[in-house]
């Protein structure tokens, strides 16, 4: 009997066997070229995970991550002690949050006004402008709005002559820090997004447009009853997804924009984890604030991914 699966088994295991050697000797070059990032992930994104044990401990750094002192989770309890801690948690949420609900709304709007553009040479050159700001880095924004919004910079020059406003402090008080920190990010990312929803857009059934109209529906309410509606599961499973940066709010940006003046409501998680850290020596610390972050943002990430697939049917394979 043992005899008689085994030489019914054979068969099927050699030729298993012949189709993934088939399969490697046609993919070796794509596998060699995916090789140097693989080593790279390997050596920067996985090993440094060894080292979050530190915030478990009280490091020092001439004894050694295994030389320091357990402490347990002595740092997590300071962190939910210290005020400054509260504080910046208020304010990563509140910009992150304000940046997801933005990022959504304006290239949703954007996106469905230039879909009424008929002319595909404007359509495709304004595409194209509000997607440039997209691949430029926070370093060098940084610096531009740094000259432009300084009280005598272009922009209070501007608002100075024309509507005699006192200059403002665009960078240096905490409001219209946040308020600027918003703006400027939904006018770097709205060109992005507003591209996931024309391509949505793409994939509307024209035979919905061609049946409102025969009932006589003017473009407006076409693009109530019929636009609208095919955009909205796309709608929901990009911001189902955003979920998981609401503990996110871009420290490129923000670490290139903001100063003492605007601590209290201009610092993020990730700037306070830099002081902190990083130019303070508080090794331990810091990493404890960056675990409580990722393991809220990888909660949130689950959390956001099952209501994408309850409420659009959204799979990740």
């Amino acid at each position: 009997m043992q005899t008689t699966t085994k030489a019914l088994r054979a068969p099927g295991i050699q030729s298993g066997q012949a189709r993934m050697k088939g399969f490697l000797r046609r993919t070796w070059p794509l596998h060699l070229m995916l090789l140097p990032a693989v080593i790279l992930q390997l050596i920067f994104g996985y090993l440094p995970l060894g080292g979050l044990v530190i915030a478990f401990k009280d490091f020092k750094p001439y004894d050694g991550i295994w030389g320091s002192a357990w402490v347990g989770l002595e740092h997590f309890r300071f962190m939910f002690e210290y005020p400054d801690s509260k504080q910046v948690i208020i304010n990563t949420a509140l910009i992150a949050g304000l940046k997801i609900m933005f990022n959504i709304a304006v290239p949703f709007i954007f996106a469905l006004l230039l879909n009424e553009v008929r002319r595909s040479s404007v359509k495709r050159t304004v595409q194209t402008l509000v997607y440039l700001p997209y691949f430029i880095s926070w370093v060098f924004l940084g610096g531009i709005l740094t000259d432009m919004l300084a009280s005598d910079g272009i922009v209070n020059s501007l608002l100075n002559s024309w509507f005699g406003i006192e200059p403002i402090l665009f960078l240096g008080e905490g409001n219209w820090f946040r308020f600027t920190v918003v703006l400027s990010d939904v006018w770097q990312q709205f060109g992005f997004g507003t591209i996931v929803y024309l391509a949505a857009l793409a994939g509307v059934n024209p035979s919905l447009y061609e049946a409102a109209e025969v009932d006589g529906a003017t473009r407006w309410q076409q693009t109530i009853h019929v636009t609208i509606p095919s955009l909205i599961p796309i709608v929901i499973v990009v911001g189902t997804l955003a979920m998981g940066n609401i503990l996110n709010a871009d420290f490129d940006q923000i670490f290139n924009l903001y100063n003492p003046l605007v601590y209290e409501k201009g610092d993020i998680i990730d700037t306070f984890v830099y002081r902190t850290g990083i130019l303070n020596g508080q090794y331990s610390f810091g990493t404890a604030v960056g675990i409580f972050k990722s393991v809220v943002g990888f909660v949130l990430i689950v959390i956001g991914y099952r209501i994408a697939y309850k409420l659009a049917d959204y799979k990740i394979f």
